[in-house]
Formats: C-alpha cells, structure tokens, sequence
C-alpha cells in the first residue's frame, strides 16, 4: 500500500478547499489516489455552497458522459454481434430466388398466416410491410397472376387515417387503390389512442384463386409429411 507524505496530503486538502473535485486533485497532482482515500483525507474540509454547488454540477456532467460512453459501447458490442450472425448466416442471401426455397417460405408463410377456413380465395395477412411486401415477391415470382384478382382489406385502429393507410399499404403492395374494400375500423379502439406510432394496421390480401390455395395448402402437407 503506497503511503503519502503529509506535504502531498496538504497539498490535496489545499485543493479541496478551492473547491477542487477528486478527480481533479489527481490530475493536477499528477496521482491516482483511491477515492476512499481522499474521501478520509477531505472529508472535514469545509465548502461554501457555491463551491458544493459547482462540485455537484461537474459530477452530473461527468456522470452523463460516462452515460453517453455506455450506451456507445453497448451499442458497438451489439453491432459486431449482429455483424457475427450476419456472417454466420450470410449464405442464405438470396436464396429466395431458388424456386424450391421460395415455395417452401411461401407455403409456411400460409399455413401460419393465411385463413384456415376460407375456400375460393388466397387470404393472407399481416401487419409488417416486409412480411406482406415477401409474400407478395414469392406468390407473383412462382403463380401466374392476374392482378386484377387481387383485393385488399386494411384493419385498423379508430384514431388512424384510414385514407393515409390505403395509401400506404397500396404502395407496399403495389395494388391499385380501386382494388381496395372499405376499411375496416376496430370499434373496440374508440376512445383509446394508440400507443405504437409506427403501427399502420393490419393488411389482409385476397386474391380471388381456390386453385393456388389449394396449391399451397398442398405443398405445407407435403412438407409436413417429410418430417
């Protein structure tokens, strides 16, 4: 244990009653003494106000930095985790495009999203843009469509523009507006905003073929049956 001369003790007390914070009686006496340390040291030495005042305001600000630094590290140390698992699963990029793997992600996609009990018609939906924007890529890439087929629904909550959302789930799905059924509002909703900003209701897709539901009904049991 390192013992301090009484000079270097003085010379630290001396600094407290500037109003020196710990972290600044180290650096200028070029030290690294344990905060305990000088908390035995200084504790008896008297401060006015202003200087409690200014001592308190330098240990918010360093504790915001070290805050800021954190959620920096944090943030890096998350990134190169995903990174890891983006090389990890890097292969799979575009693998989509194989027809065998499309139809498998097609049919999945159906049996957990799609209605159970409609006959006549494909139904599937869902409220991510990127689930409903995949499963349209793979049906109009494996199916010959006639897109005048199509129909959408828009689910939504009493508070949200039902205009502004038709317009928007039109334009992820590139199914013109006219092609739309009247929005269907959640009266349960009313009088109750919506906690999730981003949320643009739910869209449900028709497309009016019992040929390709029975089609992909029948490629999820053959891969069921594989199991």
């Amino acid at each position: 244990m390192r013992k301090y001369t009484s000079d270097f003790r003085q010379k630290a007390i001396d600094l407290r009653r500037e109003g020196k914070t710990y972290s600044q009686i180290n650096q200028i006496l070029n030290s690294n003494v344990p905060k305990n340390t000088l908390s035995s040291w200084l504790r008896d030495v008297p401060l006015t106000n202003s200087q409690k005042n200014a001592i308190e305001n330098i240990r918010l600000a360093n504790l915001e930095i070290a805050r800021k630094l954190a959620i920096k590290s944090n943030s890096a140390r998350r990134q190169r985790y995903l990174d890891g698992i983006d090389r990890d699963y890097g292969w799979l990029e575009g693998s989509i495009l194989n027809r065998r793997v499309a139809l498998i992600a097609l049919s999945i996609l159906y049996s957990t999203e799609g209605s159970k009990s409609t006959k006549g018609s494909v139904m599937f939906g869902n409220s991510d843009p990127e689930i409903i924007k995949l499963f349209l890529r793979i049906l109009r890439d494996n199916f010959v469509l006639d897109e005048k087929k199509f129909r959408c629904t828009v689910q939504c909550r009493a508070d949200q523009n039902t205009e502004n959302l038709e317009f928007y789930w039109s334009d992820i799905t590139k199914i013109p507006s006219k092609q739309f059924y009247k929005t269907q509002v959640d009266n349960r909703t009313i009088g109750k905003p919506s906690k999730k900003l981003n949320y643009r209701g739910v869209c449900r897709i028709n497309y009016l073929s019992s040929e390709i539901d029975i089609r992909m009904k029948t490629i999820f049991q053959l891969i069921v049956r594989g199991l």
